[in-house]
């Protein structure tokens, strides 16, 4: 097993790794959408943190040594269903071609205020 740090992405605040690469697979660890240079900065609107978290996940992916195409599932938790529409369109633009499987999960609340939170499983 290998434990993945990049400062490209938030570093981890508590006993968690990034991700952990093992038997060809980079497993991602749930991110949030923090700005790696200004951690304490929260991003508002709901577009900005999709896109930030997305970037974050496709970051620690590549450091990794993988590619956002080989991203083979993406567990994602919304804050509210209301945000699904938005948070579809930005991860097709982000994504591209590339569909993984994925689950979205409309959830009350999450940690900080958030609004988004993503996982990932990718090749490597």
């Amino acid at each position: 097993m290998q434990a993945i740090a990049t400062p490209q992405a938030p570093l981890a605040r508590g006993h968690y790794s990034q991700a952990i690469v093992h038997a060809g697979l980079v497993y991602v660890s749930g991110q949030l959408p923090v700005v790696p240079e200004d951690p304490d900065r929260k991003l508002e609107g709901f577009e900005a943190q999709a896109r930030q978290v997305i970037r974050n996940v496709i970051a620690i992916v590549e450091a990794a040594g993988s590619r956002r195409d080989r991203i083979l599932r993406a567990t994602v938790y919304i804050a509210g269903v209301e945000h699904w529409p938005a948070f579809n369109a930005v991860y097709a633009e982000l994504m591209g071609e590339h569909k993984p499987a994925r689950t979205v999960v409309p959830v009350s609340a999450l940690h900080y205020g958030y609004l988004v939170e993503m996982d990932a499983i990718a090749s490597v």
